[in-house]
């Protein structure tokens, strides 16, 4: 195209019509090169239109015309363009509708300026029979991936399409060679496909699968010759629908095809998986059995290989992939074929992210595969390409991340030849609306060298026509790499040949250590060898280039610890927070993966749907952030952690198994089934942590039977996880634990036994999921306004009617196959929903029918420039003309690029050909096409329009809704029909727009029949006030249904009440109060409340609340006094242990007592009595006057001399007694007696008195 985006039309020997469609999406043009299409058929439509994306256009300042000179398309009147047909903007210079091309020679073009926002072009070229037409592109450039011109055969978009172009490119010269193509012989068109998968197997490489413009004459299994260059098609009497982006994998004489997007109405992605035989040319189905808790994911855009397992299993892996269910997936799945199972293990090492449309490899020297590129959602809600390169050992299921290409692409090709990673073409496109040149389709050619590590760009093919394309497939055949087919505008059905150099071609030692790029060589025993085979026979491998650390900025991307150690950039994870530079200096550093503790957190963050997200225990989805997030910690409790979906807890004492056993049960748990990998590598890094102390802890797993181990949880124990040390496990053990050896295993022992530690286990205490469930997948909604309700989260496709997720539209229609979507409002379904010709003529499948009544009535219908179409066929959607829907006998005329001159809608006839004349119906406009004031309704296309229903209270509606503007503040509800009760309202007369309100008005409906309504009304300006009442439903509308109650003049303030008897609310269900508050002054603020309360108080309400009350003080009361006695009686006892010790610290002393019976005395002392009876004890007082004399007496007995039973015999006396004048030698013996009490017992018998 010339610019502005210009095609320029060469003389065609005139045909039949054509049409041509394109769909930029808002972008700005840029671009360049040109390139020349040859068309020989009878009729083109090309169609060149702009959907509704919110990205910036240029857009032109508003000129004069007479200032800017002209109108690009369209003539100057009165200062303003009028545009001519099919033009629209200030300066008629964007396109917009159809144009009708018939010399023999012109241009096509967009405008001037770049295409602007929700705009579409349609172009109809009419020629001769038999005629050739040339186009010939000087310019043309859009937004690659969303933008498209659509090319049919024919004169409507329901012709073959031929081509979708989205930009234009240039050849780029190259000196090297390496290129060929060979002379293929197709046996028809439909040999061509992109997103097609191909294998090698002998002389033959099989495709099956791809998408194509045209499935009528698809087929589905091909195979092409390389001995004789020709394709042959496999007489296959049924098998799988047709489908794209799937997978395929040889295994013998099997072909295993997974996968991918089936090609329906629907155009669901499918988890079938089929075998093609070779040998029988026959497909069958397989149903894996999927084991544990895995999930058997439903992809497309992913990759498989079969290999050997170092185990002997043969088994499937497949990789990554975009799921319209869990979105893009990051996990690994396998099919064991001899087993027919399915699992998804678990893998270790780097922390990856899956994607859509990336390609891999298999290394049979390192056994592993290698993943490059793709499309991927990447953090921050966003996505795109992505040039990442991983490497995942099948054996260990370890990840690691390698150096990048620098090329981010995605449905590009890959092949491994002499140790070198070959990648060519994809789609390189990343930009929006400003391009930095990236192309939509690439022939970019790089090698990864495996062995050093390291990238190299190769030169492109220079062959003599352009080999730019993506969605292509390449396998090697000798040593060369074949490429097949592709998409660049045009579906590819060619062959290119790649033939690298060969390593024995080389004679000297140091041209063979430096061949390259692309190859791999070694020198051994004199001769040159290629890098696979020097490494199957163990011969060292060539010299790689030393290699330097990565600087920080570069390793600062690796958020995780595991990507960071797992990595061939020279990184190291530094202080348990940030990934640096192994040359920069760090306290804590870890090198080894094996080292790092993964965190929920950054397994949650690589999933990128709410489905992925609830499928792990550890996560949950943030609606509103739209992003998977870690459930907190404390899920399991303080010592718990938290492992995979159960907590774990290590305890180090020393118990029996039963005694273990009983301990977690009583923290709610039970001894460890240790039945997950991630469980079993959680506690032996805690185990090795124990370093002063042994740890060898019971784990849950015991005897059943003479030959049976199963764990507490009752699964079975299979030895995978864990396994038992040699010579285990012994006939006397019935019970297990972990043996912290060299390598850990497990040991058995009697269940009496003593254990150094026990692994408790307890189930996680998830929040509720349920209460924030996931919202339908956007690929389970079938239509518009269900997969546009949630804001931006879904995008509908409406001429394929699929709703796909927003960050995933681009890998939904790789290939143009979307016209146009939508993401807020809908539009119909069907040209039959469109009701004016000028919204008909916009779809590029649409034409108006316009009735004979020339008065702009019709009806829109699918259809071509030759007249309507109908669809015949459910499956292949095959459209065929019928003009019977469109009679042009019965004068009905039938439109397709431009609309009749008359477009009143039925509601007027025209003048001049295309002035309506005078529009009735209650309708208005230069086309009748709206409704009066105080009417809605939709008039266009003889539709009627209908008066507003706004209770009295407005004078016009919505005239699309009738919404009732309400004219009276206070009032609402679409038809002013309603007022809250029990509610306060305020108004703030204040502001310039309520200078005119003199009124406002209110209505009342009491919700209950037993209680009086108030109402109170305060104001800060005077008002007039006037109260009706009405029973009737309708009332309010028309004047002389309402009862006046109150009226009032001049008040700032009313108050009342309207009992419910009076007005007899339970007889009057539909009762109705009216509030007119008017005649009052701006500015004013008015505050006014209805409610219903009861007047008479309840009796039984009024005892039950106060029992209630007297219940909860007696209550109160008792309790403090209960607290006062408590405390009462706690003080008293601590005063009589006060006294008691006080008591008990008193001096004191022993004495000997004789007593009598009968007439003969009995000694207890040694010694014999000596003088008369004595005190036990003489007290004095102060100032030594007085004392206190404490002496024993006998109590009278009977006649035996015992005391009665009952009594005693004994009694101490105490008297107060005078001193003063008792003799100093006595008081002196008296006080030596008593201070000589505590050392010593005294001597002294003392006597009965």
């Amino acid at each position: 195209m010339e610019p502005g985006g210009r095609a320029r039309i060469g003389p065609p020997q005139p045909a039949a019509p054509g049409l041509w469609r394109a769909r930029p999406a808002g972008g700005s043009g840029g671009g360049g090169g040109a390139s020349s299409w040859l068309l020989d058929g009878n009729s083109w439509l090309l169609c060149y239109g702009f959907l509704y994306l919110a990205l910036y256009a240029q857009v032109s300042q508003s000129k004069p015309c007479e200032r800017t000179g002209s109108c690009f398309s369209g003539r100057c009147v009165n200062s303003t363009c009028l545009c001519d047909p099919g033009w629209v903007g200030d300066q008629c210079q964007h396109c917009q509708g159809r144009f009708k091309l018939t010399e023999p020679s012109g241009y096509l073009t967009d405008g001037p300026i770049n295409y602007k926002y929700k705009t579409k072009c349609t172009w109809l070229i009419e020629g001769y029979p038999n005629a050739v037409l040339r186009l010939r592109f000087n310019h043309f450039a859009t937004e690659c991936s969303w933008d498209h011109m659509y090319v049919y055969d024919g004169d409507s978009i329901y012709a073959p399409l031929i081509a979708v172009l989205p930009d234009c490119s240039l050849n780029v010269p190259s000196t090297e060679s390496y290129w060929i193509l060979p002379n293929v012989k197709p046996f028809s068109p439909s040999v061509g496909r992109a997103s097609h998968k191909a294998v090698l197997h002998g002389k033959f490489m099989w495709v099956i699968g791809g998408y194509t413009f045209n499935y009528s004459s698809f087929q589905m299994v091909l195979n092409y010759n390389l001995e004789s260059s020709i394709w042959n098609v496999g007489s296959l009497s049924r098998g799988p629908l047709q489908r794209y982006g799937h997978s395929l994998a040889l295994y013998q004489e099997n072909i295993f095809m997974y996968g991918g997007r089936v090609e329906t109405n629907d155009g669901n992605v499918t988890d079938e998986l089929w075998v093609f035989n070779i040998h029988s040319q026959s497909w069958s189905t397989k149903t894996p059995t999927v084991l544990g808790h895995g999930q058997q994911y439903a992809v497309e855009g992913h990759s498989a290989h079969i290999m050997e397992l170092d185990s002997r299993d043969v088994v499937m892996i497949i990789i990554f992939g975009y799921s319209a269910i869990y979105g893009y997936t990051s996990s690994i799945q396998e099919y064991h074929i001899s087993s027919n199972t399915w699992l998804v293990p678990e893998t270790k090492g780097a922390i990856v992210q899956g994607g859509y449309g990336h390609t891999s490899v298999y290394d049979e020297i390192t056994k592993s595969i290698y993943v490059h590129g793709g499309y991927k959602a990447l953090p921050g809600n966003k996505y795109g390409l992505v040039d990442d390169l991983y490497k995942y050992e099948v054996n260990t299921k370890t990840w690691t991340i390698l150096k990048e290409s620098g090329f981010a692409r995605y449905l590009h090709s890959a092949v491994l030849i002499n140790g070198a990673m070959l990648i060519f073409g994809g789609n390189t496109h990343n930009d929006t609306s400003l391009s930095n040149g990236a192309k939509c389709f690439s022939a970019d050619f790089l090698a990864y060298d495996i062995a050093c590590d390291e990238w190299k760009i190769l030169p492109k093919p220079n062959l003599h026509r352009d080999v730019n394309r993506f969605g292509h497939s390449a396998v090697v055949i000798n040593g060369s790499m074949y490429i097949f087919g592709g998409f660049s505008s045009v579906l590819l059905n060619d062959i290119l040949v790649y033939k690298p150099p060969n390593c024995k071609a080389f004679r000297d030692e140091e041209l063979c250590k430096n061949a390259g790029p692309g190859i791999k060589c070694i020198w051994n025993k004199n001769h040159c060898e290629p890098w696979e085979s020097g490494n199957t026979n163990n011969i060292l491998r060539a010299k790689c280039p030393p290699k330097t650390a990565a600087p920080d900025d570069r390793c600062y991307r690796y958020a995780d610890c595991a990507s960071c150690a797992a990595n061939t950039n020279g990184c190291q994870w530094c202080d348990d927070k940030k990934c640096i530079s192994a040359n920069s200096n760090c306290s804590l550093s870890v090198k080894n993966y094996t080292k790092c503790h993964v965190r929920n957190e950054q397994i949650c963050n690589k999933l990128t749907s709410c489905k992925s997200c609830s499928l792990n225990l550890n996560c949950q989805w943030d609606q509103r952030q739209q992003e998977c997030q870690a459930l907190p910690a404390h899920l399991c409790g303080e010592g718990w952690n938290h492992i995979g979906d159960a907590c774990l807890r290590i305890n180090s004492s020393r118990e029996s198994y039963d005694s273990a056993k009983l301990y977690c049960y009583n923290l709610s748990g039970n001894l460890a089934s240790l039945t997950t990998t991630k469980e079993v590598e959680f506690v032996l890094d805690e185990i090795q942590k124990y370093t002063q102390q042994k740890v060898s802890p019971w784990v849950g797993l015991r005897k059943i039977n003479i030959s049976y181990w199963g764990w507490e949880d009752m699964s079975p124990f299979t030895n995978t996880t864990l396994q038992w040390l040699p010579g285990e496990p012994n006939d006397s053990g019935f019970c297990a634990y972990l043996e912290k050896a060299a390598v850990a295993g497990l040991k058995a022992n009697p269940c009496t036994s003593m254990a150094d530690g026990l692994v408790c286990e307890k189930p996680v205490v998830s929040p509720n999921q349920n209460a924030r469930p996931c919202k339908k997948p956007c690929s389970l909604r079938t239509s518009c306004s269900n997969c546009t309700s949630n804001g931006m989260e879904c995008m509908w496709c409406s001429s394929t009617r699929r709703c796909v997720d927003s960050n995933a539209y681009i890998i939904s229609f790789p290939y143009g196959q979307c016209l146009e979507w939508q993401t807020a409002t809908c539009s119909p379904q069907n040209c039959s929903g469109l009701r004016t010709c000028g919204h008909c003529l916009e779809q590029p499948g649409c034409g108006w029918c316009n009735d004979p009544s020339n008065t702009g009535r019709g009806h829109c219908i699918e259809g071509s420039s030759r007249g309507p179409m109908k669809l015949v066929g459910m499956h292949n959607n095959e459209m065929v003309l019928d003009t019977s829907l469109c009679p042009k006998e019965k004068n009905y005329e039938w439109s397709f690029i431009q609309c009749p001159a008359c477009q009143c809608n039925g509601h007027s006839t025209c003048i001049n050909n295309n002035v309506c004349e005078q529009c009735k119906n209650l309708t208005t406009g230069k086309q009748c096409q709206d409704c009066m004031p105080g009417y809605y309704g939709d008039p266009t296309n003889g539709g009627q329009c209908t008066a507003c229903t706004c209770s009295g209270h407005a004078n016009i509606c919505h005239m699309h809704t009738g919404k009732c503007f309400c004219t009276t503040k206070g009032i609402k509800g679409d038809q002013c029909q309603s007022l809250l009760i029990d509610y306060q309202f305020t108004f703030s007369l204040l502001q310039e727009d309520d200078r005119h309100h003199t009124a406002i008005n209110f209505i009342a409906n009491p919700e209950q029949s037993n209680k009086n309504l108030d109402i109170s009304i305060n104001a800060s300006n005077n008002f007039n006030l006037n109260i009706t009442w009405s029973v009737g439903s309708t009332a309010g509308t028309i004047s002389g249904e309402e009862t006046p109650i109150v009226s009032k003049t001049n008040i700032k303030e009313y108050r009342d009440s309207f009992s419910y008897e009076k007005f007899n609310f339970r007889s009057n269900p539909n009762i109705t109060f009216y509030v007119y508050v008017s005649n009052f002054s701006w500015p004013i603020k008015i505050q006014i409340a209805f409610s219903q309360h009861n007047t008479i108080m309840d009796l039984v309400q009024f005892f039950v609340t106060f029992f209630s009350c007297f219940l909860s003080l007696l209550l109160v009361a008792a309790v403090v006094w209960k607290i006062k006695q408590t405390c009462w009686a706690s003080r008293r006892r601590e005063q009589l242990l006060r006294e008691r010790q006080q008591m008990a610290s008193r001096p004191f002393a022993s004495v000997d007592v004789a007593l009598e019976v009968g007439a003969e005395q009995t000694e207890f002392l040694r010694g014999p009595l000596e003088g008369a009876p004595k005190p036990i004890a003489i007290e004095p007082c102060a100032g030594n006057r007085a004392a206190v004399l404490t002496v024993f007496l006998c109590l009278p007995r009977g006649s035996s001399g015992a005391p009665p039973p009952g009594q005693s015999g004994l009694a101490i006396a105490s008297a107060l007694i005078d001193i003063s004048q008792q003799k100093p030698s006595d008081s002196k013996d008296k006080t030596s007696g008593v201070r000589n009490r505590k050392h010593h017992l005294s001597t002294r018998q003392g006597t009965c008195v």
